[in-house]
């Protein structure tokens, strides 16, 4: 499913308008249609009392519709207006000039209009106030009902998005509606999905609103949900080498983990043959845990630490596999640093970067630029901030704007790391995942998704779609561990362990669409 801008959404609603006829009441009405019916499955509508709190523009509108909806369906519906009505205009005035004559009560808030008994003799709100028009910091008699809604305890229905959230950036204005459902309009919006404004939104429920398809499978929309992956067909007659041959440069001194995560999760998630080179002291403790995996034990700097002399050797080595890995538990080490600099533009095939990898070019970005064969780096906001010079600040601004920029910039796959992480390709598409939960904030996840990422890969899979597909199932991963036992105290090596029936579970979901399970992730398609 495609994802839209605000400005997107504006853009189709004119087209919608202007070039296929479609009247701005037929889109209000739908759009109040679908609403009202979230509503009855969720609440129930004969003989339930409604407050609806509705703003000046067309999100008021949509709200007016609700109420007449609501009214015509046998509840009992209140409207609060948040301005004044003559400043309607189009559908909007039409619906309110409709809810006039039919009677409804309809009255402006203010500090006493609205008492604590009006609220809880209420058995719903419709949240009406902003949409996605917001642009600054809510103030005022908005922030008075944003807090009285929020304090009311009832449930609420926002409309488009929770009011208070910004509609590009999921971030809170100020103060933000606390809704139990939202229904949105044509498409979901940016901020719909991102933290903290997708914790905002209870359960998400989308609808087309009569939109012509071609308007929102538009090519042109370059932000889409992150699916569920196609995986590919393992041969039956393949080896080890068929799914996937793959080289890790892993690991330093007290960095046991990673190196061992990143190259095990490979193996987990399908692939072939891990080579893991790491510090020769490393290599006995890691084989322990994990002997399926090929050793190349490395010269140490005296910090223990992969060092620069090691530089030819896998550099030749790199010549010999379908994929590198780089930087999982390197450490900052001067040296090694320097080494993953030379290797990153040397190495001959595709490159995946991670973890201290990342500290090391983002010293000299250009590195990266200078690559032949694709690249794949994972950054969380920290290194996202050393990668391209913002801050973290900067860059939760605007992270889908500062992804596509920086993609374009370095000619890369940057996968930027956190809740509902971002995928991002040179050509500025944006693939926005769903899977994945609080639980897998532990040490040494990152490191699972790598290895993810490289099996995919190793499969036969674009380096676009494997970093997609494997951090869709990173995230799957966790979630199974977490139905299992709970997210608190969760590991790194829980969501390893799930990784092999978060792969299957994709299998089956390919072979069954109907099993989906979609529905983890809070999002439905609704229409009128």
């Amino acid at each position: 499913m495609k994802i839209s801008s605000v400005q997107e959404m504006r853009l189709m609603d004119q087209q919608a308008i202007q070039q296929h006829g479609i009247p701005e009441e037929v889109l209000m009405e739908n759009a109040g249609l679908a609403a009202y019916r979230v509503l009855s499955e969720t609440t129930g509508i004969p003989g339930r009392r409604f407050l609806l709190f509705c703003g000046a523009g067309n999100n008021g509108g949509d709200g007016l519709v609700v109420a007449r909806k609501i009214h015509s369906g046998g509840g009992d519906p209140r409207v609060i207006l948040l301005s004044d009505p003559a400043r309607y205009k189009g559908a909007a005035k039409t619906n309110f000039d409709i809810v006039s004559r039919l009677g409804l009560p309809v009255q402006t808030f203010g500090a006493e209009s609205l008492t604590n008994g009006d609220l809880q003799g209420c058995d719903a709100i419709v949240d009406a106030i902003f949409g996605t028009g917001l642009a600054r910091p809510v103030g005022g008699r908005y922030r008075d009902a944003i807090e009285r809604i929020n304090q009311s305890g009832k449930p609420v229905l926002s409309l488009d998005i929770p009011s208070g959230v910004a509609g590009d950036t999921g971030r809170i204005m100020g103060i933000a509606v606390q809704a139990k459902n939202t229904v949105t309009f044509g498409l979901p919006k940016i901020g719909n999905l991102l933290y903290p404004g997708f914790s905002q939104g209870g359960r998400l429920f989308v609808t087309h609103i009569s939109f012509p398809p071609g308007l929102y499978r538009d090519e042109r929309l370059k932000i889409s949900l992150n699916p569920l992956p196609a995986l590919p067909r393992r041969d039956p007659a393949g080896h080890k080498g068929s799914f996937g041959n793959v080289l890790f440069i892993a690991g330093a001194a007290a960095y046991f983990g990673a190196p061992y995560f990143s190259a095990a999760a490979f193996l987990k998630a399908g692939g072939g043959y891990a080579r893991l080179a790491a510090p020769r002291s490393m290599v006995p403790v890691i084989a322990q845990k994990a002997g399926e995996i090929v050793f190349h034990p490395q010269a140490e700097t005296e910090a223990g630490s992969i060092a620069l002399q090691n530089e030819s050797s896998l550099r030749s080595l790199a010549e010999t596999v379908d994929m590198v890995v780089m930087g999982p538990g390197l450490s900052l080490h001067p040296e090694t640093r320097e080494m993953v600099r030379s290797l990153a533009t040397a190495i001959p095939v595709p490159l995946l970067v991670d973890g201290d990898g990342i500290t090391a070019v983002a010293e000299d970005p250009a590195v990266i630029r200078k690559r032949t064969a694709p690249t794949v780096l994972t950054p969380h906001m920290g290194e996202m901030a050393r990668l391209t010079g913002l801050t973290i600040d900067e860059i939760a601004a605007n992270p889908v704007a500062t992804l596509q920029g920086t993609t374009a910039d370095l000619d890369a796959v940057v996968i930027l790391k956190g809740a509902h992480s971002l995928i991002g390709t040179p050509d500025g598409r944006v693939r926005v995942n769903m899977s994945g939960n609080a639980g897998m904030a532990t040490a040494g996840s990152g490191d699972v998704l790598t290895g993810a990422i490289a099996a995919l890969a190793g499969q036969g899979m674009t380096v676009g779609d494997a970093a997609a597909g494997g951090v869709f199932l990173h995230g799957l991963s966790g979630d199974l561990a977490a139905d299992r036992i709970g997210q608190d105290g969760m590991t790194a090596q829980d969501v390893l362990d799930a990784l092999p029936s978060a792969v299957k579970a994709a299998r089956e979901q390919a072979a069954c669409p109907g099993g989906s399970d979609a529905g983890r992730y809070r999002l439905t398609v609704v229409d009128a």
